[in-house]
């Protein structure tokens, strides 16, 4: 592994930090509050060629490696966790499962759209009653002659209102089997996909999550990805990458809540110095440093895991795990080093504190990454 930052990852690092300032920045504290998705952020994001980083160039995207979707995650989770999430969804979830598992006349269809931020993608596994248990599902896709109809619900889906194209995993065969599900690539319009209700919640709030339900959703036999019954299969190896995204987001909020911390304690003055000169929070400085440094090398060894093509399932679970509960941790200390300003929204560090616990829920909690990871070291 190469540690230095390469000349790509110096420019996108440069040009998101600038586009942020004038594009994200301003605005945070409203879409926040008022839990607006700035869909306008994405489709100049895709003007900029980072909707689709990890597509081949000949289907729109940018083609590059690992190392530089990293890098953007975590300059783009700095400034605001929403904007970090949302990217990270749109790319690593359905954008990635699309192209890894679609035919030609499908990625041809839809990866240039979704690389250029003219659409926005959504990936839909968790049900209400079927969280981190994907295998007991209850929506379903029955044959009807050529086609096929989807009936039941989807929770917690990232653009599950304002989302394109939707790549969507059902079951088509036996409750429990893990060859019993199937992805299908739903796109907006169709009369049986229907919205259901938005979340009010506690963090990431402009990044849209929403209920999507099927009601009688008709497709074509064109619509499924893969094979019939690899959905489930599918499904966990796009969570591998996924991981690695979660990982970024997380480290991205933990760095943007550091610097945030090193600022300020060095401007806020007590006892006749700055708060940095006191111990109790150097010394939470140099807590947070050294948990961002380890992340970063975690992540970036998933990352290069899945460069080469190597196995990265306990690398990835680990990187996300450890990344998301110190991105906590390191969210918690920023506001006790704020003191009374880190409990107002006038300051940044009170957001990162709310965005932060969702990385240690989404893409498979943390308990789940321990169970993926004990598996792995124990087979």
């Amino acid at each position: 592994m190469n540690f230095e930052q390469s000349e790509n990852q110096k420019m996108i690092a440069e040009s998101i930090r600038d586009f942020a300032k004038k594009e994200i920045v301003p605005f945070i504290r409203e879409w926040d509050e008022s839990q607006e998705f700035p869909r306008h952020v994405f489709t100049k994001l895709g003007e900029m060629g980072l909707m689709g980083m990890l597509i081949p160039t000949e289907y729109g995207g940018a083609g590059l490696t690992y190392d530089e979707y990293i890098t953007a995650i975590v300059e783009l989770s700095k400034v605001c966790g929403s904007i970090g999430l949302s990217y990270a969804a749109h790319n690593s979830l359905c954008t990635m499962h699309l192209f890894m598992f679609g035919n030609e006349e499908q990625r041809r269809k839809y990866s240039p759209k979704l690389a250029s931020g003219e659409f926005i993608g959504a990936w839909a596994l968790t049900e209400p009653n079927t969280g981190s248990d994907a295998r007991r599902m209850k929506c379903t896709a029955v044959k009807d002659g050529d086609d096929w109809i989807l009936n039941g619900t989807k929770t917690f889906i990232t653009h599950g209102k304002t989302g394109d194209v939707m790549v969507a995993i059902v079951r088509t065969g036996e409750l429990l089997d893990s060859h019993g599900m199937t992805a299908f690539i739903i796109e907006r319009g169709n009369p049986g996909l229907k919205s259901g209700k938005k979340e009010d919640k506690l963090g990431m709030r402009a990044s849209e999550t929403a209920e999507v339900i099927f009601d009688n959703c008709r497709v074509p036999a064109s619509a499924v990805l893969g094979k019939e019954g690899e959905g489930f299969i599918q499904a966990m190896k796009i969570l591998d990458g996924g991981r690695i995204s979660i990982a970024s987001l997380g480290l991205g909020m933990a760095k943007g809540a550091y610097e945030a911390s090193v600022k300020y304690a060095k401007e806020r003055q007590q006892f006749g110095k700055s708060i940095s000169e006191q111990q109790a929070i150097a010394f939470k400085l140099a807590d947070m440093a050294t948990k961002i440094e380890a992340g970063e090398l975690l992540t970036f060894q998933a990352g290069y895991l899945k460069n080469n093509g190597k196995k990265l399932t306990k690398e990835s679970a680990i990187a996300k795990y450890y990344t998301s509960e110190i991105a906590c941790q390191i969210a918690n200390d920023a506001v006790q080093i704020f003191g009374g300003y880190g409990y107002v929204k006038d300051f940044p560090v009170e957001k990162f504190y709310r965005d932060v616990k969702l990385c240690t829920i989404g893409e498979g909690t943390s308990e789940i990454q321990k169970l993926v990871i004990s598996r792995e070291i124990l087979r």
